[in-house]
């Protein structure tokens, strides 16, 4: 039990006659015998927990490649990838870990790991929106780790290309934020892509305004991707009211634009900062502190279940009243719970519309199953854009 919320009462020594204290100065107390902190033993110490550390990660890359042999020879590094095996093995960090590290932390360092012992088959081919320094970037990097071949691209469109077309392993797109809703574009890929979803992660987005010079008094334009302008609309309000707002397709693509003025400022991620050679005026600038970005993972195959997972459908139903009632009813009737529904113009014809829905669950589970089996009468077409595990830390 931890001391804040201990309340047993302290037990106190009965009271006892104690003598008038004497006029002369009472000898100090001794000191309890305890060996002082020797720093060099520490260090020694600190010295054989790290040559044990780099012994186990040798050891464990050697399992890794035993794994890579009992699969037999694969095609590519893809095929030696399993989501659900490294999102299990991440959970049992989390369930272990009982401090002083949170779990973020350990998470992180897990996932470097496991990133550099797959790598030594051969590194992971990512795309995502480009250029270098964006969000999107470190999405990346918190998914896969850093051992991996990122491929900026410059849009999203292009990310679900590359990988349709074989030249990435998988991407990684935006599909909403906390404060300013879903990210159309990439939702509209899915009405058309055969890719399916891997993967998510979550991404805390701290927004920093970045310049050449590094003085706010200086700053006549800033340039930034639109979502971010929205996320820091009050704070360009009360700093910045005058001063131009130019969009462009990214906030790494303003970071290269405010790098040549030194009246230009760019509202983008730290990371953009030591990229481009730009110095941070203000941040983190966004109006939430708790903004955050979802990412999903896109690839070309579906994964077996990892034990938490999410399915993302897309559902076109029949125009009857009721309908979508009658869609969403067989998933309340088999326990599964629904964390999201959307709307989108299906490209299918006039005033059509097909439904993003997110559900808790597996494709591959019986609930699931059964639930989807329920949908026949009321749904016009029903796509399974992918089951994945839940995003860890």
């Amino acid at each position: 039990m931890s001391k804040k919320n201990d309340q047993t009462p302290k037990k106190t020594a009965p009271a006892v006659a104690r003598k008038p204290a004497s006029k002369k100065a009472a000898a100090p107390a001794s000191k309890p015998d305890v060996a002082p902190l020797d720093l060099a033993m520490l260090r020694e110490r600190i010295d054989g927990i790290d040559r044990h550390i780099q012994e186990l990660i040798g050891e464990r890359a050697q399992f890794a490649n035993q794994v890579g042999k009992a699969k037999g020879k694969l095609a590519a590094a893809v095929d030696y990838y399993r989501p659900e095996r490294e999102a299990q093995v991440l959970r049992r960090v989390v369930d272990r870990n009982d401090g002083p590290l949170n779990d973020e932390v350990l998470v992180r360092l897990f996932r470097e790991i496991m990133s550099a012992c797959l790598a030594q088959q051969e590194p992971l081919k990512i795309g995502y929106l480009g250029p270098e320094g964006t969000h999107s970037q470190q999405a990346v990097y918190k998914h896969f780790g850093h051992s991996i071949h990122g491929l900026p691209l410059s849009s999203i469109e292009e990310v679900f290309q590359e990988v349709e077309a074989g030249h990435a392993d998988f991407g990684v797109v935006p599909v909403e934020n906390s404060t300013q809703g879903t990210i159309q574009s990439t939702l509209d890929m899915f009405l058309t892509s055969q890719l399916k979803i891997c993967g998510e992660v979550e991404l805390r987005v701290h927004q920093h305004l970045l310049s050449r010079a590094g003085r706010l008094e200086d700053i006549e334009r800033v340039y930034s991707h639109p979502q971010s302008f929205a996320q820091c609309k009050a704070w360009l309000r009360q700093y910045l009211p005058k001063a131009e707002k130019i969009a462009v397709a990214s906030n790494a693509e303003a970071a290269r634009r405010a790098r040549s003025a030194d009246d230009a400022a760019a509202i983008a991620g730290i990371s953009a900062a030591s990229v481009y050679g730009l110095k941070s005026i203000a941040g983190p600038i966004e109006d939430r502190p708790d903004n955050t970005t979802r990412f999903l993972v896109i690839g070309r195959e579906l994964f077996p279940p990892s034990g938490n997972d999410r399915t993302s459908l897309l559902v076109f139903i029949k125009d009857q009243p009721g309908a979508l009632y009658h869609v969403l009813e067989p998933f309340a009737k088999h326990g599964l719970s629904m964390n999201r529904i959307e709307s989108r113009p299906g490209h299918t014809g006039l005033w059509q519309y097909g439904f993003f829905i997110d559900i808790s669950g597996h494709v591959h589970e019986d609930a699931m199953r059964r639930a989807l089996d329920g949908l026949a009468d009321y749904a016009q077409e029903v796509k399974v854009l992918g089951s994945y595990p839940v995003a860890i830390a």
